[in-house]
């Protein structure tokens, strides 16, 4: 049995995250600056890092559609709905996009990455961890958040 490569550091650990990701969250959670945020993880400074946010006018459509196909991403939305009570509420949902098309060093990379984030990001309300755009349907927002 052979064991080569295990004093090399694991390309899988060790991931950062950003201050710029943190103070974006923040703004998006407190100052509702953003709608919402998408992080990626950039292998290059081994953190966690902002992509793209959008402002607090996009649609949830805009959001989707800032998810790339082929590849993986976090990202958290400031969801506003209104509840059977008629009152106006926002909820904070913390995404682990991972489509079935990305690669699976990306899958692995971005799973092994999501707890050091989640744990960052204080003030996260549900998570959801999609596949596929039906996992992320505004229908699913609706149901976990009333």
């Amino acid at each position: 049995m052979s064991f080569r490569g295990l004093s090399r550091p694991n390309a899988i650990s060790g991931m950062g995250v950003a201050d710029e990701s943190k103070t974006t969250f923040l703004e998006l959670q407190r100052k509702k600056t953003h709608r919402y945020v998408v992080f990626k993880i950039d292998e290059s400074k081994k953190e966690v890092v902002v992509e793209k946010t959008g402002n607090p006018t996009e649609s949830y459509d805009d959001f989707l559609a800032s998810l790339p196909d082929n590849d993986c991403r976090y990202a958290v939305y400031d969801f506003d709905f209104v509840t059977s009570e008629n009152c106006q509420k926002s909820k904070i949902f913390f995404f682990a996009w991972s489509p079935s098309t990305s690669g699976i060093r990306a899958k692995v990379l971005y799973s092994t990455s999501k707890d050091q984030l989640s744990r960052e990001l204080q003030g996260i309300h549900y998570e959801i961890q999609a596949t596929d755009p039906t996992e992320v349907d505004l229908e699913v927002l609706r149901e976990r958040a009333n």
